[in-house]
């Protein structure tokens, strides 16, 4: 497979933009990368490459020729886990982008109990948004996606949806904590700390917002919920965060069910890229994934 190495040199310089960067990522020198480059460059007859002040940027030739090389790498992911489910072994690695709410319970636990199964799989999970997971998937750096609000594309094969409520959340001596039925309209008067607009939840609080009235004027905004749970200590301020990011068993913090008429619900998008055959091992633990969400519906 020395080949196929070779070719993730290209495949590291058109990622990072820079050869110099590249080769300290490959833990080689800058003048192998670069000399291989020029190989394939004059193997193929054209620049694969335009040479800028600030670094490289892929010629249209060369988003053909990378396109190739990340096509060549899937094919052969899958074809080696196939070969190792063949014989047994239960090997593989498992590629994911998930949305920040699955990262403390959920996801964990999904993968401890996948592993109980097949212990030699390793996996790589990054946390991120629909708009990071529908780029992954289209660049082959992940298999699977499970993200909030990714939208009907068509690339995009949705695998299962699983619909999940926003909930307030709140310390267990706040006010509001065992207020039944509670409002939009009752938080109003407490500080609100909110996730930035990149997440499912956020989102779909603005679009209630939207049409209603209530104006929340965010005290604290972060793309760390574990940072904004912390924020809940003072005993006054509110959250939001979709259902499943609440079931943490933390005695001191709560979630309530918003009870506002019409306020919508976000889809727990479970996916991948159409048209590509995953490997043998990332199907399973889609099938695997698609078991414990239809627990959750």
């Amino acid at each position: 497979m020395n080949h196929l190495r070779l070719l993730r040199y290209v495949d590291e310089v058109a990622r990072i933009g820079s050869i110099r960067q590249a080769a300290e990522r490959l833990h080689v020198a800058p003048s192998a990368v670069n000399r291989r480059i020029q190989d394939i460059e004059e193997e193929l007859g054209t620049p694969i490459f335009e040479r800028l002040p600030r670094g490289m940027r892929l010629t249209a030739a060369g988003e053909l020729f990378v396109r190739y090389i990340r096509d060549r790498g899937a094919e052969l992911d899958r074809v080696r886990s196939e070969i190792e489910e063949l014989q047994s072994l239960r090997r593989g690695r498992v590629r994911l982008v998930a949305s920040q709410a699955l990262a403390p319970r959920f996801l964990p636990a999904a993968i401890a109990a996948f592993r109980k199964t097949h212990p030699l799989v390793a996996f790589e999970a990054r946390i991120g948004d629909h708009v990071q997971a529908a780029d992954a998937l289209r660049n082959l750096e992940t298999e699977l996606a499970l993200v909030f609000n990714l939208a009907p594309e068509s690339d995009i094969e949705r695998i299962d949806v699983v619909e999940q409520k926003l909930m307030a959340v709140m310390h267990a001596k706040h006010p509001l904590a065992r207020t039944p039925g509670l409002r939009l309209r009752q938080c109003v008067d407490y500080p609100v700390v909110l996730p930035n607009r990149d997440t499912g939840g956020r989102q779909l609080l603005e679009r209630f917002l939207a049409r209603s009235s209530i104006r929340f004027q965010p005290m604290v905004e972060s793309n760390s919920f574990e940072f904004l749970r912390g924020c809940l200590d003072d005993r006054a301020s509110i959250s939001f965060q979709m259902a499943i990011g609440t079931v943490l068993n933390e005695p001191d913090i709560v979630a309530r069910e918003i009870d506002d008429r019409g306020f919508p619900r976000g889809e727990l998008v479970l996916a991948s890229l159409r048209g590509r055959q995953l490997p043998v091992i990332a199907y399973a633990f889609a099938e695997f994934l698609r078991e414990r969400l239809a627990a959750l519906d």
